[in-house]
């Protein structure tokens, strides 16, 4: 029997917005490859905005947008996914964001993953 093993990303991450149809990457560390002989699942999100305007995070999947979350100016969101999809090996999830030109502020960032 193959083991699950819990994967996080998370951390505290500042940024400056180009505009919402600019989507940047948040940071390399937030950045995870499924290992080739394991298979993944997102199971939740966890996100905090500290700016005063809507802002949103891109789940990008083998550099594709998985999932959009959109964050509310000075509001946190838990999103545990109803629609749990397995994640293949070699899988590369990263997350990107997007605000309006100019606005700047800090994401609070909990992902969980589990490998099976």
């Amino acid at each position: 029997m193959i083991e699950s093993i819990p994967q996080f990303l998370n951390g505290v991450y500042t940024f400056e917005g180009a505009g919402y149809d600019k989507v940047e990457p948040l940071s390399d560390r937030l950045v995870y490859i499924v290992p080739a002989d394991r298979r993944a699942q997102l199971i939740y999100l966890r996100a905090g905005n500290s700016s005063s305007e809507l802002v949103y995070l891109v789940l990008m999947r083998d550099g594709v947008p998985m999932r959009y979350f959109p964050l509310g100016a000075r509001a946190a969101e838990h999103v545990s996914l109803a629609v749990v999809e397995d994640l293949a090996p070699d899988t590369r999830l990263e997350l990107f964001y997007a605000a309006p030109a100019g606005v700047s502020g800090s994401f609070v960032i909990d992902i969980g993953l589990l490998e099976i």
